[in-house]
């Protein structure tokens, strides 16, 4: 159970975890950074050689069964997620 704000009460959700989509090729952004790419020398941006964080923060996305109105709920920082 947890609360809908459009149903405006509390109801049944599915969950499921958040997974990003897939990046698309002519954003403003992605066609910024293929430029900068482009022609000689390196990355423009140099590479990270260490990783402070080890984790990925998780996501979860409940799902109203009623409405279908969805909510992104941030779990934080943890290894591993599994939904039984």
């Amino acid at each position: 159970m947890a609360y809908c704000p459009r149903c405006n009460t509390y109801t049944e959700h599915s969950v499921s975890i958040y997974h990003q989509g897939k990046r698309r090729e002519l954003a403003e952004g992605q066609r910024r950074y293929n430029r900068k790419l482009k022609g000689y020398g390196s990355s423009p941006k140099p590479k990270q050689k260490r990783f402070a964080k080890v984790n990925k923060k998780i996501s979860l996305v409940l799902t109203c069964s009623k409405c279908g109105y969805k909510l992104h709920k941030s779990l934080g920082r943890m290894k591993r997620v599994e939904l039984v």
